[in-house]
């Protein structure tokens, strides 16, 4: 059946958009639920987590040096003053990296968990009844493709984030309908872009996706809705990343009329 020909269920749109919240909460179900699914969300968390620490106890050990190497115009200064502002030094670098790694833990998160979110949505699937129309796709070819598709859609989300942003200075429509908009196209992104590991699997692209989500646009809009807010809460995006990967395996295989009951 050709992508853009897909019949979306008769039923109400609010229906479907809390059918596809229904989704992410069905995949959180899933992945506390098995064990094996648990460690492969957390490991990259662990990992992420042991290699900061590592900077960070680095940082500490080289904090003396670096402070001096930031106030060379101390040297000459007198010892209590000089000690006093290399201190405050110190604490600024470790401040700054403080705040650095927090802000980046996420995004590094995601970055080294992506293999490991692979898996996931892979073994879902499998419980599912399996990958119908899988296709053997080298890695680089997989990488590469998958590359592309994501550079596409963070520039797609840039030519409407940006209008977005700036409409939020206008009073009252900035405070009312511009974060619902913004909620809307976000989650819109984010589901287009979380399903992509289960269209890859059967070798079908952005375009082809794009085609199976908008034939049920409600469903796909609640579902990624649904995570957009989530990823809003700190840290959220590496606490629900797991189950978000659960749930887009669900929502690829409904927009393309498979099962979706565990056999």
């Amino acid at each position: 059946m050709n992508a853009s020909r897909t019949i979306a269920p008769v039923t109400g749109a609010a229906t479907r958009f809390l059918g596809g919240a229904g989704l992410l909460l069905r995949g959180f179900g899933m992945y506390v639920r098995s064990p094996k699914l648990m460690l492969l969300g957390v490991i990259p968390a662990l990992i992420t987590g042991a290699l900061y620490v590592a900077l960070f106890a680095t940082l500490l050990y080289f904090v003396d040096d670096l402070a001096g190497w930031l106030t060379p115009f101390a040297d000459d200064w007198s010892s209590p003053w000089r000690g006093l502002l290399r201190v405050a030094a110190g604490l600024a670098v470790v401040g700054v990296a403080g705040l650095v790694g927090v802000l980046t833990f996420t995004a590094v998160t995601l970055v080294i968990g992506d293999p490991f979110y692979e898996a996931i949505s892979e073994r879902v699937e499998d419980r599912l009844g399996g990958t119908p129309g899988a296709v053997d796709v080298p890695f680089w070819s997989s990488l590469r493709r998958s590359l592309a598709d994501s550079l596409r859609l963070v520039a797609l989300s840039a030519l409407i984030g940006v209008p977005l942003f700036a409409a939020g200075f206008i009073p009252v429509v900035g405070q009312t309908v511009v974060p619902v908009v913004g909620a809307l196209v976000g989650g819109w992104f984010l589901a287009l872009e979380l399903v992509g590991a289960p269209f890859y699997r059967r070798g079908m692209r952005l375009p082809d996706r794009r085609a199976r989500l908008r034939a049920d646009r409600p469903t796909a809009l609640g579902f990624g809705v649904a995570v957009f807010l989530c990823f809003l809460i700190p840290l959220g995006a590496v606490l629900v990343m797991p189950a978000a990967v659960a749930g887009a395996a669900l929502l690829a295989r409904r927009s393309l009329g498979q099962a979706v009951e565990e056999s």
